[in-house]
């Protein structure tokens, strides 16, 4: 844990210093060797909250993106139940900042539990297994409407450039088609649209994710992987095909969001320069 109750103040770790946890009361010790995070540690037991995992520096820097008041704050259900959220913004909206995997149950269990959610989870362990391709138009665009892009995928060659079906132009060999049910007939490239789409673009992409760590897909709250660079990576479900795609949302305008939003799901939703 980065704080403790020192003196009755949140403080972060200093060496040998003895404190309080905020959130059981029981002792804690400081740990602050030369090649450890400083942290704080329950002592003579196991954490009191059996979500928390082991602080790396990853996790350690994301909640320093926050403010200090933003960190560590603990949610009583009112059934009693008590866990710490890494971060809780002042409007309300929680962040899970996740490094190791995690089963379906506790996922669902910690979405049910703080409910207003997002998740940011260290996409570095399986980047190389994580391909971004071809731009995609805004799914609300009046030129995304009649397009169904075909699934980008490692093993089919040409589908990471860009290749989609026009509703419009299948109608004579499908009449009434539409984009839920239109599954082929005549194909295009990108490379035909390419003004319109960069035109569009809010920051969707198709990918592929080799091995995926099936548990983020189901999800019900907003995930982003953060794959050590400014950008966050959003997995989302493109449009009425069930397509999956990523949005790309700058780190910054990530958190500035998370700050001032009202709802999770509303995060990189808006677009407006930051100041």
């Amino acid at each position: 844990m980065q704080y403790a109750l020192l003196d009755g103040e949140r403080r972060e770790a200093v060496s040998g210093a003895l404190g309080t946890c905020p959130t059981c009361g029981a002792s804690m010790v400081a740990k602050c060797g030369p090649r450890i995070i400083h942290h704080w540690e329950h002592r003579g037991r196991r954490n009191c909250d059996p979500w928390w995992e082991n602080e790396t520096e990853w996790h350690r820097g994301w909640k320093n993106l926050f403010p200090e008041s933003c960190r560590e704050i603990a949610h009583t259900a009112p059934d009693g139940e008590i866990h710490r959220a890494d971060i809780k913004t002042p409007t309300g909206i929680y962040i899970e900042v996740q490094h190791s995997s995690i089963t379906d149950a506790e996922r669902t269990s910690r979405e049910g539990f703080y409910q207003n959610l997002v998740w940011v989870i260290d996409g570095r362990p399986f980047r190389q297994n994580f391909d971004i391709y071809h731009m995609l138009p805004d799914p609300t665009s009046r030129l995304a409407q009649d397009l169904v892009w075909v699934k980008a995928a490692r093993s089919m060659a040409g589908t990471s450039s860009g290749t989609f079906f026009r509703v419009s132009a299948n109608q004579k060999y499908y009449p009434g088609v539409t984009k839920a049910t239109l599954r082929g007939g005549l194909i295009e490239g990108l490379d035909r649209i390419k003004p319109e789409v960069e035109a569009s673009y809010r920051g969707h992409h198709q990918y592929h994710w080799a091995s995926p760590r099936k548990t983020w897909l189901d999800a019900a709250c907003p995930v982003y992987i953060d794959f050590g660079d400014e950008w966050l990576v959003r997995l989302e479900v493109y449009d009425e095909t069930g397509l999956r795609c990523v949005r790309l949302v700058a780190k910054r305008k990530f958190v500035h969001d998370a700050i001032s939003e009202m709802r999770a799901e509303d995060i990189a939703t808006r677009f407006y320069p930051l100041a």
